[in-house]
Formats: C-alpha cells, sequence, structure tokens
C-alpha cells in the first residue's frame, strides 16, 4: 500500500527503527530518535543495495518518488544508482572548483598578488557585487556572452560605465586564466566588445596657469595638519608621482647621499627613477628622525606599520580650501607638471614623460629605461623645483630651461 503525506506525519519514533513502504523499494526509515530518511532498496549484480534519498520533510513524499523513478530508470540501464549519484557528486564538486566565482578568486589571489591590497580589494568586490550573485556558481565553460552582458547591462543602469568596462576587462583576465588551464575553450569577453558605451575621458583635476600654482603652493606652505601629511603635500608637487607612490614610498628605496628614490611602479611593473632636488631631498632629511625608523616615509596615523592613507592628500587639499573634483587632486600634480614643464620651461615631452614613467618606445621601439634621460632629468627636476620656489615667493621666472631668474 502506498504512503500518503498523513501517514507520514503520523509516524512516530519506537523502540527499534521500523520502515514504512511506499512500494518499488522506496520507503521511509523512522529512527528511534524521531528523524525519517528516505531509502531506496534494490538488487544489482545479484547484491542487496540501498541508497539514500533525503530526510523527510525536507524531501517531500514527492520529491522522494521521482528520485526513486530516476534510480530506478538508472538501474535499467545497467548502471548501478549509487555509484551513478557518486559521479553526479564528484561532477558537481568539479564543477564548483571550475565555477566563475571560485577561478575569480583564485585568479585575484594568484595573478594580482604583486599588485597593491586596495586594487585587489576593488577587483573583487565588483565581482561579489556585479557577477557573483548571478554567474558566480556556473561552470566557466557554460558561462555565454549574453549572460555576461546581462550583468554589465545592470551596472550601466545604475550610470556607473567605467565600472562596467573594468568589470569587463577584468572578466576576460579570468577568462582567458581558465582558458590557459584547460577550463574554458575561449575568452568569450571578446564578443562584447563595443557592447557598453564609451565612457567619458574625465581628466584628474588640475591647476596649469602659473598664478593658479603659486596660490597653491603658498596655501601648501601654510597648512597645518598633522606634521606626515604637511610633508606629503609639500613633497607631491616637486615629484608628481602617483598618489599611490607617494604614500608607500619606503626609506629603503630612498637614496638620500645619490639624491635618487628608486622603486618599481605599480602601473607598468618597471624600475623607476626620481631625482631628488635640494628641495625635495630637504623634505626627506627632515623626515628621517620622525619616520625614519620605520618602512613606509609617510606612515599611517592609526597604525603607523602601514602607510598613509590614500585619502590624506586629498582631505587636505579640501582643508586647504580646493575642490578635488574640479580644482586639484593629489594625482593632479603629474598633469600640472607635464604642462608647465612643456609649456612654460621648454622641456621635451620624451624627457617629461620618461620622468612620468609613462610607456613611451622610442624610434626604435625600445622598452621604458629606468636610467633613459638621467642626466637630463636630473636637471629638469632641479628646475623644476626651483621655478616652484620663485612662484611661491613671488619671484620673477622665465621660461628659459635650466634658469630661473
Amino acid at each position: 500500500m502506498a504512503l500518503n503525506d498523513t501517514a507520514i506525519r503520523n509516524s512516530k519514533p519506537k523502540a527499534t527503527p521500523y520502515k514504512l513502504s511506499d512500494g518499488g523499494g522506496l520507503f521511509l526509515l523512522v529512527n528511534t530518535n524521531g528523524s525519517r530518511w528516505w531509502r531506496y532498496s534494490y538488487r544489482f549484480d545479484g547484491k542487496q543495495k540501498t541508497i539514500s534519498l533525503g530526510v523527510y520533510p525536507d524531501v517531500s513524499l514527492k520529491d522522494a518518488r521521482a528520485k526513486h523513478a530516476e534510480a530506478r530508470k538508472t538501474l535499467a540501464q545497467g548502471v548501478n544508482p549509487s555509484v551513478d549519484r557518486k559521479l553526479e557528486k564528484a561532477a558537481r564538486i568539479e564543477d564548483g572548483k571550475n565555477s566563475f566565482e571560485f577561478l575569480a578568486r583564485d585568479w585575484v589571489a594568484t595573478q594580482l598578488k604583486r599588485l597593491t591590497q586596495s586594487h585587489r580589494d576593488r577587483t573583487l568586490k565588483r565581482f561579489e557585487l556585479y557577477l557573483f550573485p548571478w554567474i558566480g556558481n556556473q561552470p566557466i565553460k557554460s558561462i555565454k556572452a549574453p549572460d555576461l552582458l546581462e550583468c554589465l547591462r545592470r551596472i550601466q543602469k545604475l550610470n556607473k560605465l567605467e565600472t562596467a568596462h573594468r568589470t569587463l576587462q577584468a572578466t576576460g583576465q579570468v577568462f582567458r586564466y581558465a582558458v590557459q588551464q584547460g577550463l574554458a575553450p575561449r575568452d568569450i569577453t571578446a564578443d562584447l566588445r563595443g557592447a557598453i558605451p564609451a565612457t567619458t575621458v574625465k581628466h584628474m583635476a588640475s591647476l596649469t596657469e602659473p598664478d593658479q600654482v603659486a596660490d597653491l603652493l603658498k596655501a601648501i606652505e601654510g597648512f597645518t595638519g598633522g606634521l606626515i601629511v604637511q610633508h606629503a603635500l609639500k613633497l607631491a608637487p616637486l615629484v608628481f608621482v602617483r598618489p599611490g607612490e607617494l604614500r608607500r614610498a619606503k626609506w629603503a628605496d630612498i637614496d638620500l647621499k645619490s639624491a635618487e628614490w628608486k622603486y618599481q611602479v605599480s602601473k607598468t611593473k618597471t624600475e623607476h627613477i626620481v631625482p631628488l632636488s635640494k628641495q625635495a631631498l630637504a623634505i626627506f632629511n627632515a623626515l628621517h628622525p620622525v619616520s625614519g625608523n620605520r618602512e613606509f616615509v609617510f606612515p599611517g596615523a592609526h597604525d603607523p606599520k602601514k602607510p598613509m592613507s590614500d585619502a590624506a592628500i586629498n582631505a587636505a587639499l579640501k582643508r586647504l580650501g580646493y575642490d578635488t573634483q574640479n580644482d586639484i587632486t593629489g594625482h593632479g600634480f603629474r598633469a600640472m607638471a607635464r604642462t608647465i614643464l612643456h609649456e612654460r620651461l621648454n622641456y621635451d615631452p620624451l624627457i617629461i614623460e620618461q620622468q612620468l614613467a609613462h610607456k613611451v618606445p622610442d624610434a626604435l621601439g625600445a622598452a621604458y629605461n629606468r636610467t633613459k634621460f638621467l642626466a637630463q632629468r636630473k636637471l629638469m627636476m632641479q628646475h623644476w623645483a626651483d621655478y616652484l620656489d620663485a612662484l611661491r615667493l613671488g619671484l620673477n621666472v622665465v621660461a628659459i630651461k635650466g634658469k630661473v631668474a
């Protein structure tokens, strides 16, 4: 006699386990502790076998019968349902290891380990917010371009075009990582080129007129915030490195005797040299008694074992009354130097780009070389520092290379 829901609900535990049969080998095992397990008993190769089909009420009578029918179908094909289920479980585990989320996290951990922690966190955050909830648990080989595009469209509807493009770019790298391991046939992101509208290029806010720069330098000179931020703010226009490279400057990379700062550029992974002007050197010398016993030149206020906050420079500029969206940002010192060095001080753009640590191959296609134009760059950096001093002090300046009058 077949089971019904009422009979199952009314089943009570006894001194010993007992079975409630549903026919065809399917039964409900009622244990002494009250738990109720679905079982399917069958014969295979002349031997009695039993497999579990789940726990009631998580698996209802209807669900148990569906699983029972599937197992009987497998048995009719000459396959042991127990072995078949083990293979399915192994396949599910394997699919989990080959899922987009698993591979994306693995890619961030292994392939981005040379980048900053903040960069890795931002990349992973995009995956967690915009991709994992929808395609994270899918085997990467099964994800189609329309599946990914649907996720990117969600980002686009939030008016975050740049985020959509960055997410697509990172996803492409994950797919190529999977292709290299034989886990995906190809990089599907190639099919989505042009699917998301291009972003409008927004340049970092900067000041490029001498009178504006003069006002900024005077404001910086009068900054009364913390000593570490104060010195970082004064150094920023002198060296015009990327803000992340400034705040993560390490004493091990500063050679006070040769007046050089050598480090690896975070963006291009190339070795770079910043010749230090007398003014820049004076700032490092002033800071050495303060932080010279630590790893970072500009240690964090809350944890001196870590570098200064990435928001510190912009926060200081805001305190000085500057709008970091429209006037000047920590990154804007680079545009300021590039423009004035070329337009006012007549320096060759190739020399300027080299000092900015941009990868600009020469006519022969030579790769970036950290010592290229080094002699000229040393002169330029000192001239630049002298020019800024002259602006700050209100002295007359002339656009003659290497001279400030």
